[in-house]
């Protein structure tokens, strides 16, 4: 028997019918004792790829940083931003670097900061 190549055996895998091909594969495993296993290994691959890549940030926190000269308008924006009482929210300015809101959406966070600035509060969003 003549030694195909490896075009010719691509050729003719090309004729089958995706039940012949799989029972073909079927018997290939069984006569050479192994497994068709390659296209799980190379998804798994992707699949590491794609776990290892950076997520995007979702969630974030509004941190005071510091009250500013405008002290009291901070407390009432604060008192604005959260279901805090005229007391908790000046301990919270008062006791500055504090989050004062925590695990928000990007959109929320911005705006919470830029109204804490806007009362002359120094603001970080992480």
């Amino acid at each position: 028997m003549a030694k195909l190549s490896q075009e010719e055996l691509l050729a003719q895998f090309e004729t089958l019918t995706l039940i012949e091909l799989s029972e073909f594969v079927k018997a290939f495993e069984e006569k050479f004792d192994v497994k068709a296993a390659a296209p799980v290994a190379v998804a798994a691959g992707g699949a590491a790829a794609v776990a290892d890549a950076p997520e995007e940030q979702d969630e974030f926190d509004v941190v005071l940083t510091g009250a500013g000269e405008k002290k009291i308008q901070v407390i009432k924006v604060v008192r604005e931003l959260t279901s805090l009482g005229l007391k908790e929210a000046k301990d919270l300015v008062d006791g500055a670097p504090k989050p004062v809101l925590e695990k928000v959406a990007k959109d929320v966070a911005e705006k919470a900061a830029d109204s804490l600035k806007a009362a002359g509060a120094s603001v970080e969003v992480k």
